[in-house]
């Protein structure tokens, strides 16, 4: 049995309206989930499938990064399909930096983190001291890479420049409509 803890306000969204999102995690991913949700502690155990049942922690993690689950079920749509979290507090050097950080993966009106998923096809989410990205390996980079830029100071118009050449990238590969909907 694997464990995976998610913050005390994503138990709801992962256990859904009478236990329903469980079950279809459940279901569709072969685990039995045991959710503890006095501390967000999640006990995930195989049930079918061991390969599928290898993303049921990554879907449990998504989910508990604020990704919806949908989103967070679509690591199950094909093998390639990852998650990956990055921690914007380990790159900040107090609270305010964190707010400012976080502040310049958003963008205004929220435009950064939306041209992230649109110039990448990936899902972008930020909550709580993370970014998360689920996307193909391809996909999944650029965005970590566009975070990084920011992270590290980089001007918006440079992360953006570097979004559009990732986009045509991805599209002479035959990426871009391996897109995911976020």
């Amino acid at each position: 049995m694997q464990h995976v803890k998610i913050p005390q306000d994503r138990v709801g969204v992962l256990v859904g309206e009478g236990g329903e999102t469980m079950r279809e995690i459940e279901d569709a991913a072969g685990v039995r989930l045991d959710i503890d949700s006095e501390n967000g502690s999640v006990g995930i155990e195989t049930t079918g499938d061991p390969v599928t049942a290898l993303k049921g922690p990554d879907i449990v993690r998504a989910i508990g990064r604020g990704f919806s689950p949908e989103q967070a079920l679509g690591l199950l749509d094909d093998e390639m399909m990852m998650l990956d979290v990055v921690d914007v507090e380990a790159a900040s050097r107090n609270g305010n930096d964190l707010r400012r950080q976080k502040g310049r993966l958003i963008g205004e009106d929220g435009r950064t983190r939306e041209l992230m998923a649109e110039l990448t096809g990936a899902a972008v989410v930020i909550y709580g001291t993370t970014l998360g990205a689920i996307g193909t390996p391809q996909q999944v980079k650029a965005v970590r890479e566009a975070a990084e830029m920011l992270l590290d100071g980089a001007p918006h118009g440079t992360v953006y420049s570097f979004l559009e050449n990732k986009h045509n990238e991805l599209k002479r590969q035959g990426m871009e409509y391996h897109r995911f909907v976020g």
